[in-house]
């Protein structure tokens, strides 16, 4: 098993648009990246290498290389009757749904129609090209 190390980062995330999709930085909670343990893809680890404390980085990743395409067979069409009678379902609210392992798997309204509910358990960032601005604040060793 090669050797797992992590990296403790503030992280903004850019849509193609310019637009931040996500800033560690709003709320003071830096991203802990781990390289080796496959949590990251290839690209991204290798956007990775070589960073050290108070290095600054920005890169860009396709959405393969992020966060993944949208796979269709991650959507689903329930009954209105799986969810509760008095949650609101619009499209863009996120509901939860317990795994088999008993994690929580968030899911996204798209689509409400009579008594068929459409939600995506797509990441929310599945699908598109981003820019990456690290800050790296501190090297993890991992044991």
């Amino acid at each position: 098993m090669s050797e797992i190390h992590s990296l403790l980062c503030h992280m903004v995330i850019l849509l193609d648009d310019g637009s931040t999709a996500e800033n560690t930085r709003a709320n003071n909670k830096p991203v802990r990246l781990n390289i080796g343990d496959d949590s990251l893809s290839p690209a991204f680890e290798a956007a990775l290498s070589g960073l050290h404390a108070g290095d600054k980085h920005s890169f860009t990743l396709s959405a393969v290389d992020a966060f993944g395409e949208v796979n269709p067979d991650n959507i689903y069409y329930l009954d209105r009757t799986r969810f509760p009678a008095d949650m609101v379902l619009e499209p863009g609210v996120i509901v939860g749904f317990a795994a088999a392992n008993g994690a929580e798997i968030p899911g996204i309204v798209r689509e409400v129609a009579g008594d068929s509910v459409t939600v995506d358990m797509n990441h929310p960032l599945a699908g598109q090209t981003l820019t990456f601005q690290l800050e790296v604040l501190q090297e993890l060793d991992d044991e």
